[in-house]
């Protein structure tokens, strides 16, 4: 174990605190990603059990209506060709696919009946083959996310979900990114392809998808995860959760780390802003909630809907338990391949 790894993980204050019962979530990943303890640890399956009992997710989980989704059902005067586009979606942030991206990033799956009931949704409204309001031939963005998220329910076997992995595969441009505005070239706000590739266990990446996971990767490495444009896009270098469809740097190198690139030299230029970002007490804050019209953003072409919905997890510019989480299992994964 390297130096710096030492420090990474000689911070046992924060350790503790990510360890604090009040967050099951964060003390399963931690216990995992941090402190390396199997999943049949007995530790591991009491924090994992306790996710939909307490913290974040019971209270996700406790606005959830008796038919699986968030916000009110559509009235009767919006079911027409356009509510019913927008079911499950509208309005941004707190409507049923936001929450239910947020769950799978927590760690429940449709083993759940409330996450079965909200899947179950996505697969009668948004996968039903036949159906013109399909994500089948949608963005890259919305079928990277619903892939991520149907697969950490536990439905990466099912037919539909495979289609919305080969819709990714499809729709990859020649220079290895996605976008979901213009085929011509990609772009690092589009991440959920790589992101729902990550979710996929290795055993289950097929020859196409480990090949399409290599030409994403090096679109990333080769900008340095933040080198696009004419000017530093000052929302990347802040940090946010949750992050619905927008990029970070955070969200960079989680991914490229978990698939397999810790030990790329070309990261670095990242990991530098990361651990100049760590704060004295070895916390990392949450700097924004999305959408990010903080400083250095140009709101004409940050493409914001009309309408969205802040939603928090944790306060702003207060350390962060996801996000210092997250951080600490990135530098862990440098440090183990280095």
């Amino acid at each position: 174990m390297s130096r710096h790894s030492n420090r990474t993980l000689a911070e046992p204050r924060v350790i503790n605190w990510l360890l604090e019962d009040n967050q099951p979530s964060v003390r399963y990943y931690t216990l995992v990603d941090i402190l390396g303890y199997k999943e049949n640890d007995e530790k591991v399956r009491k924090a994992y059990s306790q996710i939909p009992k307490r913290g974040w997710a019971k209270g996700i989980l406790k606005l959830q209506k008796p038919g699986g989704y968030w916000e009110p059902e559509l009235p009767s005067w919006r079911k027409d060709v356009l509510g019913w586009m927008e079911f499950l979606y509208r309005p941004k942030f707190t409507a049923t696919n936001w929450r239910a991206l947020v769950l799978a990033n927590l760690g429940l799956t449709s083993k759940d009946k409330r996450i079965k009931k909200t899947a179950d949704l996505f697969f009668g409204y948004k996968l039903r083959l036949g159906s013109p309001f399909n994500f089948f031939t949608e963005e890259a963005c919305i079928v990277g996310n619903t892939a991520r998220m149907l697969t950490r329910f536990g439905y990466s076997d099912d037919f539909r979900v495979q289609k919305l992995f080969a819709r990714l595969l499809e729709d990859q441009i020649e220079d290895g990114g996605w976008n979901c505005f213009s085929h011509e070239r990609g772009t690092l706000d589009n991440w959920e392809p790589l992101a729902a590739y990550a979710a996929l266990p290795k055993q289950k990446r097929t020859r196409k998808i480990q090949q399409s996971i290599t030409r994403g990767a090096e679109f990333y490495l080769k900008r340095k995860l933040f080198l696009e444009g004419k000017r530093k896009y000052a929302p990347w270098f802040r940090f946010h959760y949750p992050n619905h469809y927008y990029y970070d740097i955070l969200i960079g190198l989680d991914l490229l780390t978990s698939l397999g690139y810790a030990d790329d030299k070309r990261l670095d230029p990242a990991l530098k802003i990361l651990r100049e970002k760590r704060q004295s007490d070895g916390t990392w804050l949450l700097d924004r909630l999305h959408p990010d019209l903080g400083a250095g953003v140009v709101e004409s072409d940050f493409g914001v809907d009309q309408g969205p919905k802040p939603f928090a997890l944790e306060e702003v510019g207060k350390p962060s338990k996801w996000i210092t989480m997250i951080a600490l299992r990135i530098l862990k994964r440098v440090d183990d391949s280095r």
